[in-house]
């Protein structure tokens, strides 16, 4: 019988480096699944979408920023959207906006636990895509998980419509 791994402090995984980034999760690290090319070239393209429009709207786009969640819980949207005069390292208030993007590898009840969290940390909106089926979902705390079937992601503040196609790899 192997023992569990030892818990990390949260000090050591703040001050530590990682090759992707990983989620922590009370004194554990949960590794992500990034390195896919739709899964890149998507956030990529949003990225870009979100920084030509920062002066706009007055806001920050990061790309793979760690969130302090809970006390013993730090998760790492793909990219989210901060008011523009934000300085943290590691955020301690909620971004505007979460931006989680599939992988090939992920199953969605491990997206609901990166999600649940969010919602409860106070993230108001989050945009799930999926660049290989090329469906997304919009989710917030009022009206749970809605798929976009239009192909446009919304967010009621900053009031923002994205057609997928415009982040979508080709």
């Amino acid at each position: 019988m192997s023992a569990a791994p030892a818990a990390i402090p949260l000090e050591e995984y703040l001050t530590t480096d990682y090759e992707p980034d990983c989620d922590y999760v009370d004194g554990s690290l949960e590794e992500r699944n990034v390195g896919k090319q739709k899964h890149s070239r998507t956030q990529f393209r949003l990225g870009a979408w979100f920084a030509a429009r920062e002066k706009e709207l007055g806001m920050r786009g990061l790309t793979e920023q760690r969130v302090q969640v809970q006390p013993r819980r730090v998760r790492i949207p793909d990219v989210c959207l901060v008011a523009t005069g934000t300085k943290d390292e590691v955020l301690q208030e909620p971004p505007i906006l979460w931006v989680e993007i599939l992988s090939p590898d992920d199953h969605f009840n491990r997206i609901q636990k990166r999600v649940n969290d969010a919602l409860q940390f106070g993230v108001p909106t989050i945009w799930i895509i999926d660049p290989y089926s090329t469906d997304a979902w919009i989710v917030t705390p009022q009206g749970g998980t809605q798929q976009a079937t239009d192909g446009i992601l919304r967010c009621a503040n900053p009031p923002l419509e994205l057609p997928l196609a415009e982040i979508l790899p080709d």
